[in-house]
């Protein structure tokens, strides 16, 4: 039964990864060649420019570039499978890479989001729009997807700009350990607004997720802040008793997906070297976490580490893929039952509940009542970066299990055991 998971699995997510693919590449790109995920996951309808901030007209740092990383990723496991698919994905890649580098270059950052002439903008808590300050020596998380992703294109493709890339992510890093990097984005980049933000574990974890792609692709000497990142979260921020991670030291919150998260990101990066009772301790996270927070449908924002009740009503579809991926990763280290039961679970819920398949897309969000317009970080799309990339590793995980289970049952049959 477990072998028949794995197979099936493998299939579902290697067909939901490219039919999103193919979808993404077939719609009209945005300005000079973005990429187009401005779709209502409720209503299928193409977000217009009477929309707003989730129109056309506004442009997201984060979407184009967890887009690029995975548009390069996709495009080397497709290599073998659907070849003139990875071809697709390499076109595409090479000229949203180009605009995204040029980008970058014009002052060295990146941002969250821009407006039709490319001008880094925000909108305030009253709903202007306000032209976001030059962010200076302060990073965001639009630096590290950016980053992530020029990194990923640049090696795939050859660019001789690699090293400027490498350099830039460097850089998101140095400035989490220097405490110059803002978290909120939808106000001034400031010292001032720098102060004040909470000391959560999201950005070390967010980079930490460039850790495996980074050793993957023969750049092991940037990776070595995984090692400082993951013991910087898990002694600031692991809570002994409920083994649960506080967002901030102290405080009762927990945002159990960016701790399952955390440890899927953990488990990529570290090797089959790494020392047992750090994946133990990093499977018991997993297990706490989803416990926690899986509500029946979908996993909740964040929940008390005191109640263990859920904070907010709304379950967010980039949790459950997060969860496959981290349940696979920690089953082929562990084979542990829990893990691979959280696995099934999570695999169920994302397939039953949010995956539309019609397009080739999920909900946003669900709450207990079901699909509702609640957007969880960008109103664009997930361009094939939390879902892919989390079906991508569960996909290469669930074939060395299904592997491994073939020879140990051929090595059997030729001993002549039955």
């Amino acid at each position: 039964m477990g072998l028949d998971f794995f197979e099936q699995a493998s299939t579902a997510y290697a067909a939901a990864n490219a039919g999103t693919l193919y979808w993404m590449l077939q719609r009209p790109v945005l300005g000079a060649g973005l990429l187009n995920t401005k779709l209502n996951s409720l209503t299928l309808k193409d977000y217009g420019a009477g929309d707003g901030m989730r129109g056309p007209d506004y442009h997201y740092g984060w979407i184009q570039g967890r887009g690029l990383e995975a548009l390069v990723t996709h495009a080397g496991y497709f290599n073998e499978t659907l070849p003139p698919l990875a071809a697709k994905l390499d076109d595409a890649a090479r000229g949203l890479y180009g605009l995204m580098a040029d980008l970058q270059k014009a002052d060295g950052q990146a941002y969250f989001c821009y407006d039709s002439g490319m001008a880094p903008v925000y909108s305030d808590a009253g709903g202007r729009i306000c032209m976001q300050q030059a962010a200076a020596d302060i990073y965001t998380y639009s630096d590290a997807f950016v980053a992530k992703g020029l990194v990923a294109a640049a090696s795939r493709f050859g660019s001789d700009a690699l090293a400027d890339h490498l350099g830039y992510f460097d850089a998101v890093i140095a400035a989490i350990e220097d405490k110059r990097f803002q978290m909120d984005e939808r106000q001034p980049l400031s010292t001032a607004n720098l102060q004040r933000q909470a000391d959560d574990f999201g950005p070390r974890m967010i980079l930490l997720g460039g850790a495996g792609m980074l050793k993957r692709l023969g750049h092991v000497e940037h990776a070595g802040f995984a090692d400082r990142f993951i013991a910087h979260i898990l002694d600031r921020h692991l809570d002994a008793d409920s083994g649960l991670l506080r967002n901030v030291p102290g405080e009762d919150s927990c945002n159990v997906g960016h701790a399952i998260e955390f440890v899927g990101f953990a488990l990529d990066y570290l090797d089959e070297t790494a020392d047992p009772g750090l994946v133990r301790t990093l499977e018991n996270i997993l297990l706490a976490s989803f416990k926690a927070g899986f509500k029946g449908l979908g996993i909740a924002l964040t929940v008390s580490i005191a109640t263990g009740q859920a904070q907010s009503p709304y379950c967010p579809w980039w949790s459950l893929p997060e969860t496959i991926r981290a349940a696979a990763l920690a089953h082929i280290r562990t084979d542990s039952m829990e893990s691979l039961a959280i696995w099934k679970t999570a695999h169920a819920a994302f397939f039953e509940h949010y995956w539309r398949g019609t397009p080739p897309i999920a909900y946003q969000t669900l709450t207990t009542d079901g699909p509702v317009d609640f957007v969880p970080a960008t109103p664009d799309l997930d361009p094939g970066y939390h879902t892919g990339l989390s079906l991508l590793a569960a996909i290469q995980a669930a074939d060395r299990l299904t592997s491994n289970s073939q020879s140990l049952a051929s090595q059997e049959q030729s001993h002549g055991f039955r």
